[in-house]
């Protein structure tokens, strides 16, 4: 089962251009690709787990497997309305997915940060954030909003990103408004 999707997703999912093409990345059982797809959204899902996609079929407007950890980047020059990424980080592609959203795109990124070893799993440090690591890795889009502190049910430490890619002098996106009974979160 895909489980329900993020709040920091649905937050801004309405930000997304409408009828926009929409990057999951590591999707895992596709929980945002569902739930952008029931949108109206194009989505492109990508997993190294040919059983999850399979499972997609019918939902994603594609489905994409690869390692992304022992491969080549799957999308080379590929651009989208949004880049989502939830509970994953592999440092080296942090560059390629900033370049993957388009002008007037979104970058919507949530994973686990350093301090999240004392709640469980994972508690790698090579898997989680550096304090501000989010924001380096951001560089070049406008930041509209950053969490970075403990979110509860399931109590976590994660950092949270939602960045905007510049289109000539457009404003950036209406900034939604926190959802009452979203995470709350503290330092």
């Amino acid at each position: 089962m895909a489980g329900a999707p993020s709040p920091w997703i649905v937050r801004w999912a309405g930000a997304i251009a409408p009828r926009g093409c929409v990057l999951d990345l590591a999707c895992g059982p596709g929980r945002h690709v569902r739930y952008l797809a029931g949108l109206g959204l194009r989505v492109v899902a990508v997993d190294r787990d040919r059983d999850a996609l399979a499972s997609l079929q019918g939902i994603a407007a594609e489905a994409i497997a690869a390692d992304l950890e022992a491969g080549a980047w799957p999308l080379p020059g590929r651009r989208f309305d949004a880049v989502v990424v939830t509970n994953y980080l592999w440092r080296p592609l942090l560059p390629e997915i900033v370049a993957s959203v388009t002008e007037g795109g979104l970058l919507l990124y949530e994973t686990f940060a350093l301090g999240q070893q004392a709640f469980g799993r994972p508690a790698n440090p090579h898997f989680l954030l550096r304090p501000g690591e989010l924001l380096d890795a951001a560089q070049g889009l406008h930041v509209l909003a950053y969490e970075d502190g403990l979110a509860a049910a399931p109590q976590r430490r994660v950092q949270r990103l939602a960045a905007w890619r510049a289109l000539d002098a457009q404003q950036p996106p209406l900034l939604p408004e926190p959802a009452p009974q979203g995470p709350r979160i503290a330092t």
